[in-house]
């Protein structure tokens, strides 16, 4: 058979860590113990009551689909708890049920990005995101970004590369891979800064709940006139149940509903209902105490590796990885990624993954296993450094 891709595909990168993922699971079927922190999925299960209410549920039989937006009474909680969290007021109307956050992303980008339009974001970032702006034959420009803006781009940054192509911005706070928040000043003059443009504000905060000091801010306590992409994935631990959430200004709703029924027709069902037990006060303090076992995890593992030479220039302020300096280590991340994976079957995700800003002297740890594993990885990872240092295989 003839093969003709799209064209679209030669600018859909790989998600490299996938490719890690699959060695790994290759060793673990030869029987070897391999450490995962490569995959950013937490270790703890699914809230108890998550699970009691999709099961009494699906014993109802009744696994239709909801409308395109999603079940009402879910959205009327995504509002609720943006009141008691946030202290701002969104109609449920403006809220959308979705696939995972990519889905929200697919459903964001689609109601509002032409063809050869760019959207600007930081470098290093979340891979996927720059893919789905191609799906839609748009154009990411990436920013480099280090310590001095906290790896988050800034007023004055988004002003400096704005062009007139530009759509819009996308930001991520905590973000993917570093962990690091934008500030409640700076986001604000951010966004400001877009609206004056004439732009899009695109708001990544799938990793909201997982702050370990100050709370990340979201971009609505700033502007109703922003998109913004949440998740049940990580603070809430749903990540197989593939359910998330989009926000969007008052102008996009039924546009954002049309483009929903034709490609979703619905999220699922047994997800939403699930996910309407996600904002009990039990389940809550669960997912309280399991953050505060987070911030522990990220103390351990800042102070492992820095005393192994890796250099960290800001402690992560959120979401569950630590995105390390190796150049004192190895001029190839991704190859130190494979072959302490060989060595030692620890599972880490190279710098390659998340842009073009120095990608070889970069690492990203995630903390979603236990100490306890940590503290075996870290073992291992100190006896790989020590033969890679003298050069041997």
């Amino acid at each position: 058979m003839h093969v003709s891709l799209a064209s679209r595909m030669q600018t859909i990168s790989p998600f490299y860590v996938m490719d890690l993922l699959h060695r790994a699971k290759q060793l673990e079927a030869q029987g070897r113990d391999v450490i995962h922190m490569e995959i950013g999925e937490p270790d703890f299960p699914t809230p108890q009551p998550v699970i009691d209410a999709a099961v009494k549920h699906l014993e109802t039989g009744e696994v239709k689909y909801t409308s395109a937006a999603g079940l009402l009474p879910l959205r009327e909680k995504i509002a609720a708890f943006y009141q008691q969290r946030y202290g701002v007021t969104v109609s449920p109307q403006r809220i959308f049920v979705t696939p995972g956050a990519s889905g929200a992303f697919l459903l964001a980008l689609g109601v509002s990005l032409n063809a050869d339009e760019e959207i600007l974001m930081a470098d290093p970032c979340y891979p996927c995101n720059s893919n789905f702006v191609a799906l839609f034959g748009g154009k990411t420009t990436r920013i480099a970004v280090d310590a001095v803006t906290r790896y988050q781009l800034t007023a004055d940054l988004i002003k400096q590369h704005w062009t007139t192509a530009t759509k819009g911005v996308l930001v991520a706070s905590p973000s993917n891979p570093t962990g690091t928040l934008i500030a409640d000043d700076p986001l604000k003059e951010a966004i400001a800064s877009v609206h004056r443009l004439g732009g899009c504000f695109y708001s990544d905060e799938i990793y909201h709940g997982l702050a370990y000091g100050h709370p990340a801010a979201s971009a609505l306590q700033y502007s109703d006139g922003v998109f913004v992409i949440n998740s049940f994935s990580k603070y809430f631990g749903m990540t197989g149940w593939r359910i998330g959430w989009l926000i969007v200004p008052d102008g996009y709703t039924d546009a954002a509903e049309r483009l929903a029924q034709n490609i979703f027709i619905a999220t699922s069902t047994h997800s939403q209902y699930a996910a309407l037990a996600a904002f009990d006060d039990s389940t809550l303090a669960e997912l309280e105490r399991r953050r505060g076992e987070f911030a522990k995890r990220r103390d351990f593992l800042y102070e492992n590796l820095v005393r192994l030479g890796f250099t960290i220039p800001i402690k992560p302020e959120g979401a569950f990885y630590l995105y390390a300096n190796c150049a004192n280590l190895t001029d190839d991340s991704h190859q130190f990624a494979l072959d302490l994976l060989a060595a030692q079957a620890v599972a880490i995700t190279p710098g390659k993954d998340f842009g073009n800003n120095q990608p070889q002297q970069w690492l990203r740890f995630a903390y979603t296993t236990s100490i306890g594993r940590m503290a075996e990885a870290m073992a291992r990872l100190e006896r790989f450094i020590t033969v890679y240092k003298r050069g041997e295989p």
